[in-house]
């Protein structure tokens, strides 16, 4: 195991945590990964694989005054630890589905809702539990590597599971339902006390303290909505299958290298920043990133060379963590904890969107205008973000440091 910080290395509960996300993202990956290519082989449809986007992304929006206030009241680490189980049970009843042939489209949606119901109680709960473990002065690497373990898990996931598909769809299944078992066992032998938090009766102020708080931090509300609108507009994960199989002809083994590609960029930025987080700069930092990940889009967009367009996908994933380790310290160092649940929850909807429902919108586009032009406007729509967004909030430009972090309050 490499903790590149040694004071994160010497903090038990942090690697329980650390190795107990690694396993759970693989597992995601996976699980993603089975249903979209299931589903694709049995509609060959654009538009469905954007509908699985946005299945995925509803229950954020229908639950997020719920699993705020959730977060924000009970013990955040009960909660990682229900949702991991069930996370469990979804995977394994697919692998029942396909043993007992009842898997159809239909039955990959309903699942899919289920799984975007979970992670809307487990992301707040994730981001709102990390701060308490590692403390303000390390949260930045503590992000940073969080980050290298997603992308970690974003390559070595997909990679894992092309080579359980070769054990058949209930392998692959089953496999990620054993990993969320294991990550489940990691965080319960976390033996970290978390402090009381709010209490305060419930009220709609208390209810959309979250979005109040992001509204009148102008810095927060703009780096989280940049994020928000580049990404849902540039992104073209949810098009890789038809890459895959008609624009660059390389088949579900090809598949897996495109969508590892942003991972490995991703990957070598995270490690990057865990050792030596930004110290001057940030804000400016994140509107250059923001307007290569547009321009590696359309590069991709309009790549008919698979090298080409993997390296264009790599470069668009290390242009994207920069922007998303920026995001995720700024909210968390301007976030007091008793409110790190309904912020995290409103976060999670602006992340969720730029993912799900940007895989909705690529789809769509694509079923309209075709799948180049649908990936061609979306980048060039990212870099119109960028210039929009530098005019409106001035003030997240101009922000500095991305290391020290603000008191508690």
């Amino acid at each position: 195991m490499i903790i590149l910080d040694p004071a994160l290395a010497q903090n038990r509960d942090y690697k329980r945590f650390w190795f107990s996300q690694i396993l759970s993202f693989m597992a995601n990956q996976i699980v993603m990964m089975a249903l979209a290519w299931h589903l694709y082989t049995l509609t060959h449809s654009a538009l469905s694989l954007g509908y699985l986007g946005l299945v995925l992304f509803l229950p954020q929006v229908l639950l997020v005054l719920v699993v705020g206030q959730v977060a924000d009241r009970y013990n955040r680490r009960k909660i990682i630890l229900i949702t991991q189980f069930l996370e469990a049970v979804i995977s394994l009843t697919l692998c029942a589905s396909v043993i007992f042939d009842i898997a159809s489209s239909h039955w990959i949606f309903i699942a899919a809702f289920c799984i975007g119901g979970v992670r809307a109680f487990q992301g707040p709960a994730l981001q709102a539990l990390l701060p308490s473990l590692v403390g303000l002065d390390l949260l930045p690497k503590a992000i940073a590597l969080g980050s290298a373990s997603r992308q970690f898990a974003t390559i070595a996931g997909p990679a894992l599971g092309g080579l359980l598909f070769l054990g058949g769809t209930t392998f692959v299944y089953a496999s990620s339902g054993l990993f969320f078992i294991i990550a489940f066992t990691q965080i319960f032998s976390i033996r970290f006390t978390e402090q009381t938090r709010q209490n305060a009766p419930l009220s709609w102020k208390v209810l959309t303290a979250g979005i109040q708080f992001i509204w009148q931090r102008k810095v927060v509300l703009g780096a989280i909505s940049l994020d928000l609108f580049s990404v849902l507009l540039g992104g073209a994960t949810a098009l890789l299958p038809i890459y895959a199989e008609q624009i660059l002809h390389v088949g579900a083994v090809g598949l897996g290298f495109l969508r590892a590609g942003p991972a490995i960029g991703a990957l070598f930025l995270a490690v990057y920043l865990s050792r030596y987080p930004l110290q001057k700069n940030a804000g400016r930092t994140m509107f250059i990133c923001v307007a290569i990940f547009g321009i590696t889009t359309l590069i991709f967009g309009l790549s008919e060379w698979f090298f080409l367009s993997l390296i264009a996908l790599i470069i668009m994933g290390a242009a994207d963590m920069v922007s998303v380790v920026i995001r995720s310290t700024l909210v968390q160092l301007q976030t007091p904890n008793d409110m790190r649940g309904r912020v995290g929850a409103v976060n999670s909807i602006f992340i969720g969107a730029s993912n799900q429902l940007g895989e909705f919108e690529s789809g769509v586009t694509a079923e309209w205008l075709g799948v180049v032009p649908a990936v061609v406007v979306g980048g060039i729509g990212t870099l119109l973000v960028a210039a929009l967004w530098l005019r409106l909030f001035p003030e997240l430009y101009n922000w500095g440091k991305a290391e020290k972090p603000t008191s508690e309050n």
